[in-house]
């Protein structure tokens, strides 16, 4: 053994032995491997983005429901995009639609996806018909698609009653498919039930499930408590509010704030209700307890209201629509819980995303949807301070019109005052123009007023008009009439339609991402080949050749 000469150089490597040169090759290797390793698959790193996946799934969130009786339903892909278009992270699906599954891979769209009711018969019966279900449209996607839970049927004990002896059944052979693929952990496993199944639903503390059906519930809720899985609830204020009219005011029913005298009371628990909904979610955590059952957190898969019916279903209006949905928005987000369990805010999905016009009568059954099959709103949700959920949001578009039963002398006098010294753009009202049909002074007068409203920015005090106007969040336009409040946010919805029919900018997004991934990894590794060389570099006059 030879100590390196004191004139050698760092650089000058050609003297070393081949011993010493396979060594420094052999180590360098090593690191290059081990670094590579470490940037491309880490474990902490896998570790850290599954608990921040758990974790985001912990969090209330408002989904939306997708029905495909629609005409012209936007293709899979263009789907997918208007979903990330409007920010929408969670979506339920009744069936599990291959090309929709497929579109949603490598998005951060969380689905639930159902059995439908007439195969709970096969997969009831056969755990082998389970096994292929959940292989063919669980497996088979999981897990470039999130799908977070699956839904057994819907509203089975009410509506197809004599499947109720195989829905435990079918629940329990899916689950054991979704252990046998090491899924159940990621994948729960419950079934939607209609609210009858609960009954005197007020006040919540005298509410129990109908003992027709307790040799199903009772299981099925043990196997939820055991699973940790939710109980899925379909809950409609607007259906209590229809069968109750008159004893429950319809400010209870859409979230709408309420003097004390006004709250609805448990004599029981003396627990103060401000909305319907909440005292359904408490007349279902009622009922479990009933049951002993303390643990299964209520998740809500339906909820809405209609924006349109006939005349024998007056309260579904744009307006009670827009109001409820918006509500029940903020709702979820303040995380407020129910009076009863107030730390535990449940999720909601909105029946639903679009209006499915292809569905039988009453006309209310068609039009429940945020959106046309077009895509473009129905009405514009008032979500303000609820997140990045709906990019819809025209948070604070209001309209200034016409006040009805004004008589038309004094409305001409407010119309003439508006398009004179107001300043009022009245172009558009005249002969041959967008909104001069219809030939009326209110019409007429709701398009000065707002003409007006929106110049002054919407300043206070600027929809009067010596009293014969009115604020209203429900857009006058009509027909090729625009008004000048909607306007703007007609050129959003316009662009949001398009955006379905293009690449998505949330995949150019993700594209740059990835992108900026694989760049810093080959950094870091650069970064760990010139070190290593530099550092061995300098640790070579310090061995000895072999």
């Amino acid at each position: 053994m030879r100590k390196p000469s004191s004139s050698s150089s760092p650089m000058a490597i050609t003297n070393l032995s081949p011993s010493t040169i396979y060594f420094c090759f052999f180590f360098i290797s090593t690191l290059l491997f081990t670094a590579s390793q470490a940037t491309s698959s880490s474990p902490i790193l896998t570790t850290t983005k599954q608990q921040q996946n758990q974790d985001q799934d912990k969090e209330p969130f408002v989904g939306v429901n997708i029905g495909t009786d629609v005409s012209n339903l936007l293709s899979p892909s263009d789907l997918v995009s208007f979903l990330q278009v409007q920010q929408i992270n969670h979506i339920r699906l009744y069936d599990a639609d291959p090309d929709i599954l497929k579109a949603l891979a490598k998005t951060k769209i969380r689905v639930i996806i159902s059995v439908p009711n007439n195969q709970i018969l096969a997969i009831g019966s056969s755990n082998t018909t389970a096994a292929s279900w959940v292989g063919r449209n669980v497996v088979a996607y999981y897990p470039e698609t999130l799908i977070t839970g699956i839904a057994v049927g819907d509203e089975v004990l009410t509506t197809v009653p004599s499947s109720a002896p195989l829905l435990l059944p079918a629940i329990q052979s899916l689950y054991s498919a979704l252990v046998a693929a090491n899924l159940h952990t990621h994948v729960k496993i419950s079934t939607p039930h209609a609210a009858s199944i609960i009954l005197d639903p007020f006040p919540p503390s005298q509410a129990f499930f109908n003992q027709s059906w307790t040799q199903v519930v009772l299981p099925l809720l043990q196997f939820l408590s055991k699973t940790g899985s939710p109980l899925m609830m379909n809950l409609y204020p607007y259906y209590v509010f229809m069968q109750n009219k008159g004893v429950v005011p319809i400010d209870n029913a859409l979230f709408k704030p309420l003097t004390p005298s006004k709250e609805m009371v448990d004599p029981n628990t003396l627990l103060h209700y401000t909305n319907v909904l909440d005292a359904m979610i408490d007349a279902a955590y009622f009922s479990m307890k009933n049951l002993n059952i303390t643990d299964v957190v209520v998740l809500v898969t339906e909820s809405g209201w209609p924006s349109k019916a006939d005349s024998k279903e007056p309260f579904a209006t744009i307006d009670n629509a827009d109001t409820y949905n918006s509500n029940l928005i903020k709702h979820v987000f303040d995380r407020s819980g129910t009076p009863l369990h107030p730390e535990t805010t449940s999720s909601v999905y909105i029946y639903e995303l679009f209006n499915e016009d292809l569905r039988s009568p009453p006309v209310s059954e068609a039009n429940w949807g945020l959106f046309y099959g077009d895509s473009s709103a129905v009405y514009l949700l008032h979500v303000s301070g609820s997140g990045s959920f709906l990019a819809n949001d025209t948070t604070n578009q209001t309209y200034c019109i016409a006040m009805d039963g004004v008589d038309s002398k004094t409305l001409q006098a407010a119309l003439d005052w508006a398009c004179g010294p107001g300043r009022s753009n009245c172009s558009e009202i005249q002969p041959g123009q967008d909104c001069y049909s219809p030939n009326n002074v209110k019409s007429h007068a709701s398009y000065a007023f707002d003409s007006y409203y929106q110049k002054e920015g919407r300043a206070a005090g600027s929809c009067d008009f010596k009293g014969v106007a009115t604020i209203t969040t429900t857009d006058p336009s009509h027909g090729s009439c625009i008004f000048p409040g909607s306007k703007k946010v007609s050129n959003k919805t316009r662009q949001v339609v398009n955006s379905t029919h293009s690449s998505s900018g949330a995949d150019r997004l993700r594209f740059i991402a990835l992108s900026s991934n694989r760049i810093s990894a080959i950094s870091r590794i650069l970064s760990v080949f010139f070190l290593v060389i530099f550092s061995t570099l300098l640790f070579i006059p310090f061995v000895t050749p072999c």
